[in-house]
């Protein structure tokens, strides 16, 4: 192992770092809400596009969808 260190150590470090990392992403997505406003971002921004491109992503979003 690196640096002499035994894979006990070795696990709960990495088991450790990976749940930190984990309880952090789901504070931030709980804490700043980042796809509450994603229809009006995509909608903004489908307006600075040429109408048949506009069009064609809608009808792309809704099939996926990501739009309603």
């Amino acid at each position: 192992m690196p640096a002499g260190v035994t894979w006990g150590q070795y696990l709960a470090f990495s088991s450790a770092a990976m749940l930190s990392m984990l309880a952090g992403s789901q504070l931030v997505h709980q804490h700043y809400l980042p796809l509450k406003n994603l229809q009006e971002f995509i909608n903004k921004e489908l307006k600075n596009l040429p109408d048949h491109v506009q069009a064609k992503i809608r009808s792309e979003l809704k099939d996926e969808g990501i739009l309603k």
